[in-house]
């Protein structure tokens, strides 16, 4: 019997959230949930495989609004200000359940959690993650694609070939744009593929390599 290879390939995407008409918008809680909760604790994987020497092999797509949204000084300044006013809502916790002391200690647990996280993104990571997953990238274990421009559902786009082609190049030259390199491969949006797609690969890339 053959042998099969199995591919770990996670996929990192969010809408464009960026309001700075507002003090504070709630739509941008989206990036930093996920901030919290999925990057910065995936990161912490990899950096412990890393310290164990564990020899592994992993492929990592961002879309194009996630990483400009990760640069983006006043989304990372509302971070750290998301952070602070978890900290301070736990510390309001842990003073409320004084006399429950199972409650309490859950409260305490998040508050090290949320101050862990804090310090991760200011001072390991200097508030820019993409800089964090590319110091992996540069150590051969994890390899980063990229993705459509707005995550645009190709096949629904194919009406369009202009729409098709910008979704492509602007997600390709985004990400070369962020991270220094054009990337090997690209996500297909929920995995959309229609015949002739690969066409406007081709193109993008010969451009790209050929023509800059």
């Amino acid at each position: 019997m053959s042998q099969g290879q199995l591919c770990l390939v996670l996929h990192a995407h969010l809408p464009y959230v960026r309001h700075p008409e507002y003090d504070s918008f709630f739509e941008e809680n989206w990036l930093f949930e996920a901030m919290t909760e999925c990057y910065i604790p995936l990161l912490g994987v990899l950096n412990r495989l890393q310290h164990e020497r564990v020899r592994y092999r992993l492929t990592l797509s961002l879309s194009p609004t996630l990483i400009t949204m990760w640069r983006d000084e006043l989304l990372q300044q509302r971070y750290l200000r998301y952070l602070h006013n978890l900290i301070e809502l736990s510390d309001k916790e842990i003073r409320r359940t004084r006399h429950d002391r199972a409650h309490q200690a859950l409260a305490r647990l998040y508050r090290r959690y949320y101050q862990h996280t804090l310090t991760l993104y200011r001072e390991q990571y200097a508030c820019d993650l993409l800089n964090a997953f590319l110091s992996h990238q540069k150590m051969g274990q994890l390899e980063l694609l990229t993705t459509a421009a707005t995550h645009g559902f190709l096949p629904l786009l194919s009406a369009s070939e202009t729409a098709v082609r910008n979704q492509i190049d602007v997600g390709i030259d985004t990400f070369n744009q962020h991270v220094g390199f054009v990337p090997k491969g690209f996500w297909l949006p929920e995995c959309g593929y229609y015949p002739g797609l690969e066409r406007f690969f081709k193109r993008c890339w010969h451009r790209i390599l050929f023509h800059r």
